[in-house]
């Protein structure tokens, strides 16, 4: 049977990932809601009356003409070994082609390359070595690099570049797995093995110190919103509005109760440290992150990690995602410290396939991108 896709209710939206394990939290029906710039639909893919895949589009509209880019972040959810993958995307792009979408810009969560701790850290001592595609993985997904050719071969398009985040979803991320090869959970013994003599230091540290991390509710944004912006100020960024995550909270936790937490960490009474985590099913997500100027040496940070981590086991998650780098390993990389913070844990840098785009009408998909380009 030929391959369809359609729009779906959101509660067969959540009941196929539920049924799946997991999936982004950027592909659930609330992500709709948070990005209420954007206008969402949920989409199914059917193999006659069975549905093989689930997806969230978000339709943004070009200035002054009705045509729109369709894109699905972290997405769709399918299974990327199935040998039918290329009628999904073509059925996708001809639903899009439908709801006048110039083009379809989708982010393949399959891992394609991962790196762990002990090669990422001989990446970052070798002076000759400045990203890390320049060594070799040490595990790349034949399924993932499949897809890859097929994508190329269908004309889909993208940037393997890599460098910074760019206008999407980064294409390099770091993972801690929380589960052993054969599938059991590990210990926090083994989890607190696996991490470096530094961060293990760094959280007794804060044991020694009187630091407590804790759960928060929503009135408690507001002190996370505090010293997210204080953090914004010192690294350089644009920090988003309280209303953002507050929206974030009601959204996500409308759909779940417990999809997004707020920690606190604090030292005397105190605020040192704050962070977000979002969890679908068996992964879990380190969102956003805070911490003060101030008793930066009480480690805070390193505490409240190691809390959402024993957590996200607890909750018998086979991920804990400490979200996006950039693969810049030289000694002068504006981002190495971020690396060489998440590389602590344990955890390996993975790489997925990055966002890929179709044109549907190519002259609007150049200007569109020349626009991004310029901004």
């Amino acid at each position: 049977m030929s391959i369809t896709c359609r729009p779906i209710s959101a509660e067969q939206h959540l009941a196929f990932i539920d049924q799946r394990g997991s999936a982004s939290f950027l592909q659930t029906p609330a992500w709709a809601r948070v990005k209420s710039e954007w206008r969402g639909e949920s989409v199914g893919f059917f193999d006659g009356d069975t549905l093989t895949g689930v997806g969230l589009i978000l339709y943004r509209q070009l200035p002054k003409l009705k045509r729109f880019l369709a894109y699905l972040p972290e997405g769709p959810v399918l299974d990327w070994a199935r040998p039918d993958i290329t009628a999904h995307l073509a059925a996708l792009i001809a639903h899009a082609k439908r709801n006048k979408a110039f083009a379809v810009r989708m982010g393949p969560t399959i891992v394609h390359r991962s790196w762990g701790p002990a090669t990422i850290k001989a990446a970052i001592a070798d002076e000759a070595v400045t990203r890390l595609s320049e060594v070799t993985p040490d595990d790349t997904s034949n399924v993932a690099t499949r897809l890859r050719n097929q994508l190329l071969h269908e004309g889909w398009q993208t940037d393997e570049t890599g460098h910074g985040f760019a206008a999407g979803q980064p294409m390099f991320n770091f993972q801690l797995p929380l589960r052993h090869a054969d599938g059991t959970q590990k210990s926090e013994a083994e989890l607190l093995k696996g991490m470096n003599q530094l961060w293990r230091r760094n959280i007794k540290k804060a044991e020694k110190e009187g630091v407590t991390v804790r759960t928060g509710n929503r009135d408690e944004l507001a002190d996370f919103h505090r010293i997210y912006l204080e953090t914004a100020e010192r690294d350089g960024f644009t920090g988003r509005s309280l209303g953002y995550f507050q929206t974030m909270w009601d959204e996500l936790n409308a759909e779940d109760p417990d999809r997004m937490r707020l920690y606190l960490s604090e030292h005397v009474g105190d605020l040192v440290a704050a962070t977000t985590m979002v969890r679908v099913g068996e992964h879990a997500w380190y969102s956003y992150g805070a911490s003060t100027n101030a008793k930066r040496e009480v480690r805070g940070s390193n505490a409240i990690q190691w809390r959402m981590i024993r957590d996200a086991n607890d909750a018998g998650c086979a991920v804990y995602d400490l979200r996006g780098i950039t693969e810049g390993v030289g000694a002068d990389d504006p981002e190495i410290g971020l690396i060489q913070f998440k590389v602590g844990t344990g955890g390996e840098a993975v790489a997925y396939l990055g966002e890929w785009d179709h044109a549907i009408n190519k002259p609007l998909h150049f200007a569109f991108n020349l626009y991004l380009s310029r901004r």
